[in-house]
């Protein structure tokens, strides 16, 4: 494994634990958070162990780390040589991690059904979509890696708002997905070819998938074709989908771009 690789698994490793450990602390006790099957349309096996109790919501998880295995390994590319290579492949390793992060965090949430797992599952979502900003904003301003660090962040910071209001969450979520989307077509309109202008509207696509059939998971089991792969189900593929695009987006404006003539390589 390239050291920059290994940099970003321990980073992302050790938010998540941070994380983990603040949660347990109680002090996010007061967010409201979904507990229980019956949140989900897809009925419960009793049958199984707890945590396949939800077959499809359970095992659709596997994909997620399936996807940051894929790209893990993938080679990063980028002009100016192996520094630059180098900061590239530490952007798209970081994201991976974050995938190999989440896909069990989640899948611990469909099993256990508890607080805890409920509050992590939604305070890891919040810097999974700003790190495309902050990689956004690499490719557009050079490398600072204090400004990675500021947008993490305030990201994770922004989770307060679910102690504020019981849609904090959600108010957090939104405005993490819109700055993610003004990013990424201000960063295409400066770098961006034809292939990563594709790759932009599909990810964005995925992403109105994500959030529409997850907030549709009960109304869609009224049809036949949600009613063993429910809503919440094929929102979690929209959500691998939106990832893997999102690679693809970014990767792609780290090949085709040019270095501003003034930028250094530190």
């Amino acid at each position: 494994m390239k050291p920059e690789s290994g940099q970003a698994l321990f980073h992302v490793a050790l938010v998540s634990c941070l994380c983990a450990a603040t949660v347990h602390t109680g002090v996010f006790a007061g967010v409201s958070v979904q507990v229980g099957y019956e949140h989900y349309a897809e009925a419960p096996v009793a049958s199984l162990p707890a945590l396949l109790a939800m077959p499809f919501n359970s095992l659709v998880n596997v994909a997620y780390v399936l996807l940051g295995m894929y790209w893990l390994q993938s080679k990063a590319s980028a002009p100016g040589g192996p520094t630059e290579a180098r900061k590239a492949c530490y952007l798209k390793d970081v994201f991976a991690g974050m995938a190999l992060v989440y896909g069990p965090v989640q899948w611990l949430r469909i099993a256990m059904q508890t607080r805890p797992t409920a509050v992590l599952d939604q305070w890891l979502t919040l810097p999974i979509f700003a790190w495309p900003v902050a990689w956004c904003l690499c490719l557009d301003g050079g490398w600072k890696p204090r400004l990675l660090l500021a947008v993490e962040g305030l990201s994770l910071c922004s989770y307060s708002l679910a102690l504020l209001h019981p849609r904090g969450f959600e108010v957090a979520l939104g405005v993490h997905i819109a700055a993610a989307v003004g990013q990424a077509l201000r960063t295409q309109g400066r770098h961006g070819s034809a292939s990563s202008g594709m790759y932009l509207a599909l990810g964005v696509l995925s992403c109105l998938g994500f959030v529409v059939l997850k907030l549709c998971d009960h109304e869609l089991s009224q049809w036949h074709l949600f009613q063993r792969l429910t809503g919440h189900f094929w929102s979690k593929v929209c959500d691998v989908l939106q990832f893997h695009f999102a690679f693809l987006f970014l990767t792609n404006l780290n090949t085709c771009r040019r270095r501003p003539p003034a930028e250094k390589v530190r």
